[in-house]
């Protein structure tokens, strides 16, 4: 059966590496909504750095996942005193659990908080596609579906929670996700 992946990215105000307090909160918080997120119904994985260092990105080590990669429009630095971003890449049984896992609980309250520390950007800071039983996506493939979300919107190989689509193409509406007026209820 095919696994939902589910990339995130998003443009930080300040350096990872930033001494400043909301950057020191914004670690702390998405630590503990790692820990939470990993023990969510329907997880199955996320990409993690070998070394496992803060601030760690285009120089880590992530295994399977591949060499790590950001959309065309990041603009900021690449190194570790520079890098200003938030990038996850995980694997789900299905929709439901990942979105309640997003859109619930703890991460619920940090994406309340999400512009104290990203900047708001004119581009999706998610993206969800089908992958076969086994298969590990990639950071490439991620960017790939996000840019390729932003330029057409949500198809079959790249969508949105609110315009989601089944492992066989169809669309598909879960209840409590997506507009009211399309609901299954």
């Amino acid at each position: 059966m095919p696994h939902l992946a589910l990339y995130t990215f998003g443009v930080l105000k300040s350096p990872l590496a930033d001494p400043a307090p909301l950057t020191h909160e914004f670690y702390d918080l998405g630590e503990a909504v790692y820990r939470k997120i990993s023990q969510h119904p329907g997880y199955l994985a996320r990409a993690e750095a070998a070394d496992g260092d803060r601030g760690m990105h285009f120089e880590a080590d992530w295994g399977a996942w591949g060499e790590f990669a950001v959309p065309t429009w990041y603009g900021k630095g690449r190194t570790v005193e520079t890098t200003a971003l938030a990038a996850t890449l995980s694997l789900w049984t299905d929709l439901r659990p990942a979105f309640d896992a997003v859109y619930t609980g703890l991460h619920r309250e940090a994406l309340n908080r999400r512009y104290d520390w990203f900047e708001r950007a004119e581009h999706p800071n998610y993206v969800c596609w089908w992958v076969a039983d086994g298969a590990i996506p990639t950071w490439q493939d991620g960017v790939s579906k996000l840019e390729h979300l932003h330029d057409h919107g949500s198809v079959p190989h790249a969508f949105t929670f609110h315009h989601s689509f089944a492992p066989d193409g169809t669309p598909t509406r879960v209840k409590g996700i997506g507009p009211k007026s399309d609901q299954v209820r």
